[in-house]
């Protein structure tokens, strides 16, 4: 009687072998597809989002973006949940939140909670860094600058300066936030031209490689020492990272695994001040 042992030795070295694993790989493939399947139907009829899709992290991806935020500002982990967790428990928020989405008709285009994914990234990097001014291109609805706008507030410092060409975007925005967020309706290019000094900036607008590359190229003589530049792109280019090798800079990336959603995520690439 042949053992498991020598069975498996023979598949392995038999000319047959792709053959032979071809049903074992095919049912991987199926498992995985089902399991997406899976996914892609439930939120079909529980979701009405169509773009710019909110979902929270798998506790796992949560833990190791906590500690992509430790290595980026140079604290504890134990500090950035803190941080992560202050948003997270934020009720007031939600509740702000919740009521524009009942105001606008564009509000459909968010689900009743609206989770923040690797945005929880980008407040604990505020909260830890303590910008004096971010420079957001890309508003959308605003989710992304009342994350910002709350670690402002809770800092008690600084101002957010978001930019976008759409005059529609910034639905969540209201005149609540009016002493710390400055909404500029332009070419991200061109605004960016007429600011001086920045602090933080995140890149969120057009994402061919092209523009994002131009976005970090008027950088260069406006960003503060020690400044910090994220890009909401860099699953998709690497044009940060391209743009942190010339000027001598530390670039770092994160990737999202969405609970329980279909899409795969995008990620966050941070550009620090070299070593």
């Amino acid at each position: 009687m042949i053992s498991k042992a020598s069975a498996r030795s023979w598949i392995l070295k038999s000319k047959m072998l792709p053959l032979l694993v071809f049903p074992y790989r095919f049912r991987l493939v199926m498992r995985h597809v089902g399991r997406t399947l899976k996914k892609s139907f439930l939120w079909l009829f529980r979701s009405k989002e169509f773009a710019n899709f909110t979902y929270d992290l798998v506790p796992e991806n949560k833990d190791y973006l906590a500690w992509f935020v430790a290595d980026a500002c140079g604290i504890s982990v134990s500090e950035v949940h803190g941080y992560f967790n202050e948003l997270e428990t934020n009720s007031q928020l939600d509740t702000y939140i919740k009521s524009r989405l009942t105001i606008y008709r564009r509000g459909n285009e968010i689900d009743s909670r609206a989770f923040f994914g690797r945005r929880i990234g980008w407040y604990a990097i505020v909260r830890a860094t303590r910008p004096s001014v971010i420079v957001e291109t890309g508003t959308e609805k605003g989710l992304g600058s009342l994350v910002l706008a709350e670690a402002l507030l809770k800092n008690d410092f600084g101002r957010l300066i978001t930019i976008d060409m759409e005059p529609s975007s910034g639905l969540l925005i209201g005149e609540e936030y009016g002493g710390v967020i400055e909404r500029v309706i332009d070419d991200s290019l061109s605004a960016i031209s007429r600011i001086d000094r920045i602090d933080l900036f995140i890149h969120d607008s057009d994402h061919s490689a092209e523009h994002e590359a131009r976005e970090f190229d008027l950088l260069s003589t406006r960003l503060s020492d020690g400044g910090i530049v994220l890009s909401d792109n860099s699953h998709v280019t690497t044009e940060l990272a391209n743009w942190s090798f010339r000027h001598g800079r530390r670039f770092i990336y994160f990737a999202e695994e969405p609970l329980n959603h279909w899409y795969p995520g995008a990620g966050i690439g941070v550009s620090m001040k070299g070593l």
